[in-house]
């Protein structure tokens, strides 16, 4: 769906963002190395780099990533690194779904909590159970317990594979425990039973074949089905007559090792009252799941998470508020606009830079916005060397359109250099209290410098790459200051140096992994040589506002002496350069982007294609790379592609069915030749490579309209049955994506964000309301000065009216959302697959 279209159905969209800080106190009692996993329910997305011989590690890593797919549980695993037997879990932090909202944007230690296999559970399991009459050969009337297991969804992988689940079903009572098993399907998480067993139930002596047919309380306790994971699911049905009960357990057969509990489910007979009851269940924990396990102390974990849902109704519904919030940079004064109103009604500035930077820049309407706050920020600072220093909105808007446009630019700038430092790190340490034995200060200073040079002429050279749009801001803010202070020269030059150098390059330098220029934050002796380099460079970027660097303003003695090597005319001159050319708006090559963007890379699993003659088409291991130009595999990281698909070659990119091959999270490229199958290492990452895909494709001239959704295996099409292999596919591709390749913006989504924003701070738009009601009207004290003395109000007539606005777009977006909630509700019945019943025991 393009992004801004919105279509005609209502999207749900979940993401998670946050920080796994570090950990304290693990045991066992000794020095390991740990990792620790963000897993959704059972299925692991994210994973730390392993921190070495540490009991409180710190990974000091930050996440962020769509959620495809529905879950019960968040989960931290922390574990500790084996080299030679199985990863050993120590402890979880364990949410669940409705709970995040109680954490999010908070920073918090979570006790870790023992893990059990009886209560690691994922999926849902479809029964249809029924209760029938029976007469027997001598007469007498007796019921018999039908239950049919249809097929269960969503199982977990056991050790990154599919199990062999199976399901069994018993009859139990005080007095008897009737079995019933399942054939086991082979090697999937989205196994098809459709399988029916029979158990007869005699009937209490007063039942006659007149009375009616009623299921009764006391002579029948409950119905209890159970999943279990051990390579094979377990199902347990418990139907009982007076103390009859009957259970079905879901395993999972292994032929070397026990069968693992893969869940339960427990259903209480009541639901049998009808002739026959049918729903879907989510699998749930073993009953006496963590009851035994040892409940000692194993540390804690330090978390910020921040989970959201969105509700993003058709496009349609958020042109009022669309519109509002366009025309900011439009209204006199810039206070008075719904954009100003929405940072100073959130808590956290951050929540709404973050929708509302993404919406003006889909629009074309950052660059004047920015442009108009940065003025209101200047007319409060008093000194030429302050200008920009502070977390104002104009400064975080500059932020984070740096991080969202400026990716690629970091990314040809500085990757290279910033590989060489932490694949091949040199020991840099020039404080003489931080050095350790048998360092050499004069070599680590040498080093130092050897590196501040490299990163320095990187960047004074990378000018004809910066993008254009971070340019024109450069611009505006370089003039604006100007004019606030027009008797200072250098004003100019720091305006742009305070966000280029302090804010985007010194950043990125000692934190990589935030910009996606490292996969992991670095080890603690890189992390310092960063930290080094990042302060070298801040210094370096300040010297083009400054005619001669003074080297007595440095706190540190040593790094007073290692400056004294750059305070050659030159540095000056090239700053000076760089900073005229990322602030000028003449034309430039476009961003440098007649280099290939690079977009993507990772590891996944490719089904090989059969270009050869001899061997069997297996699935390998390969790195994957996407750029704007191509996309392509290799035998490993760096090396020559194994093979290329041109990205004008793309005809389709689409998810494939689990049946094709038995195998989660697979997509497949369809181009030129046969189709390349590819299985991603989980649904967060299979998401994003077919989304990544589909963006760079999307103007392609030949895309398709149609695909298969399965593989063409032993002569036919696995979905449609149809024995030619180019005939033309059975289903209709999915929509269209966003086509911009470096800026991934889906304008109603962000709106939408902007109005739960509103929304949850409803009471202090209203507040505001009041007060500029209230100075309009009487040029009096405002009321309860505490709640917004902190407000700009610089118009209150200006800035009423925009507040009426919002308030009265807001009400009506709530009535939006209230409908779709209820024919929400009202369409997903209790039970059914979208909605399936918690299966607590009764």
């Amino acid at each position: 769906m393009a992004a801004g279209d919105g279509g005609d159905e209502v999207r749900v969209l979940q993401n998670l963002r946050g920080k796994i800080y570090d950990a304290k106190h693990l045991v066992p009692n000794k020095m390991r190395d740990f990792f620790c996993t963000i897993n959704l329910d059972q299925e692991e997305v994210f994973r730390t780099q392993v921190v070495e011989k540490s009991l409180s590690p710190y990974f000091g890593e930050e996440f962020y990533f769509e959620i495809p797919r529905t879950f019960q549980w968040l989960s931290f695993y922390i574990y500790d690194k084996s080299v030679l037997q199985k990863d050993l879990r120590i402890g979880k932090v364990s949410i669940k779904k409705d709970d995040l909202c109680n954490y999010t944007g908070k920073e918090n230690w979570f006790m870790l909590q023992p893990v059990d296999s009886n209560s690691e559970v994922q999926g849902k399991v479809h029964l249809e159970l029924k209760l029938n009459e029976l007469i027997t050969d001598n007469g007498s009337v007796c019921q018999q317990l039908v239950v049919q297991i249809k097929e269960c969804h969503g199982l977990p992988l056991i050790n990154g594979q599919n199990c062999d689940p199976y399901a069994t079903v018993s009859l139990v009572g005080p007095s008897r425990n009737d079995q019933k098993k399942t054939k086991v399907k082979k090697k999937t998480s989205n196994p098809q039973f459709n399988e029916t067993f029979y158990f007869e139930v005699t009937r209490s002596s007063s039942y006659t074949k007149k009375s009616q047919f009623q299921v009764e309380e006391e002579d029948i306790e409950k119905l209890e089905v159970r999943l279990l994971l051990r390579g094979t699911i377990v199902l347990h049905l418990f139907l009982a007559n007076v103390k009859n009960t009957s259970k079905v357990d879901l395993w999972n057969n292994g032929n070397l090792v026990q069968d693992v509990f893969l869940g339960e489910i427990k259903v209480p007979v009541k639901v049998l009252r009808n002739d026959s009851f049918q729903a879907w269940y989510l699998l749930q924990p073993r009953e006496n799941g963590n009851k035994s396990s040892k409940t000692d102390d194993l540390g804690s974990l330090r978390l910020n998470i921040c989970y959201t849902e969105d509700c993003v109704l058709p496009s349609e519904y958020y042109a009022s508020l669309r519109n509002l919030l366009l025309k900011s940079s439009d209204v006199q004064p810039i206070s008075a606009s719904a954009a100003y109103i929405l940072s100073e009604v959130c808590r956290d500035k951050y929540d709404a830079v973050l929708p509302l930077v993404r919406l003006l820049l889909h629009h074309h309407k950052l660059v004047p916005f920015v442009a108009a706050v940065a003025e209101l920020d200047l007319k409060d600072t008093q000194e030429a060397n302050t200008v920009f220093r502070g977390n104002s909105l104009a400064t975080r808007c500059v932020d984070e359109m740096m991080k969202i446009v400026g990716k690629h630019y970091l990314k040809v700038t500085l990757k290279p250099v910033i590989d060489e430092i932490c694949e091949s790190p040199k020991p840099c340490e020039i404080d003489p209290i931080k050095l350790r034995e048998g360092d050499n200060v004069e070599i680590n200073m040498e080093n130092l410098r050897y590196y501040v040079d490299k990163v320095f002429r990187e960047i004074v050279r990378s000018s004809i790459s910066c993008p254009t749009l971070m340019c024109d801001v450069f611009y505006s803010l370089r003039h604006l200051a100007a004019k606030r202070f027009p008797n200072d020269p250098h004003v100019q030059y720091s305006a742009v140096s305070s966000f280029v150098f302090l804010r985007f390059f010194a950043v990125a330098v000692v934190s990589p992994h935030t910009f996606h220029l490292r996969p992991h934050h670095p080890d603690a002796q890189t992390s310092r040589t960063l930290t080094l380099i990042s302060k070298a460079i801040q210094t370096l970027g300040s010297w083009g506002s400054l005619t001669k660097s003074k080297l007595s303003s440095f706190k540190e003695t040593f790094m007073c002496e290692f400056f004294k090597a750059f305070q050659e005319e030159k540095f000056t001159e090239s700053v000076k350069k760089f900073l005229d050319d990322v602030s000028s708006t003449e034309s430039k090559e476009p961003s440098g982007l007649s280099e290939p963007v690079h977009l993507k890379e990772g590891e996944m699993y490719k089904r090989a294609q059969g270009r050869t003659r001899i061997g069997k088409k297996n699935f390998k291991k390969r790195w994957f790379c996407l750029t704007s130009r191509e996309f392509t595999y290799h035998k490993q990281q760096d090396k020559e592609p194994i093979f290329t698909i041109p990205i004008k070659n793309i005809l389709a990119v689409e998810k494939l069915d689990e049946s094709s091959f038995n195998k989660k999270n697979m997509f497949q490229v369809l181009h030129g030749e046969k189709p390349l199958y590819i299985q991603a290492n989980n649904c967060v990452e299979a998401s994003e490579w077919i989304e990544a895909l589909c963006r760079v494709t999307r103007c392609n001239q030949k895309r398709l309209s149609f695909y298969h959704p399965s593989a063409f295996l032993n002569g036919n099409w696995l979905c449609c049955k149809a024995t030619i292999e180019n005939t033309v596919g059975c289903a209709r591709c999915t929509a269209d994506v966003p086509a911009d390749t470096q800026i991934e913006i889906d304008g109603d989504r962000e709106t939408e964000r902007i109005y739960s924003l509103f929304t949850i701070n409803m009471s202090k738009l209203q507040k505001l309301e009041e007060a500029c009601g209230s100075i309009a009207v009487y040029q009096g004290p405002r009321k309860e000065p505490d709640d917004y003395s902190n407000f700009t109000i610089e118009d209150s007539v200006a800035t009423f009216h925009t507040l009426k606005q919002i308030i009265d777009i807001v009400e009506k977006l709530n009535e939006s959302h209230e409908k779709y909630r209820k024919k929400r509700s009202s369409s997903a019945k209790y039970g059914s697959e979208e909605n399936p019943i918690v299966g607590k025991a009764s």
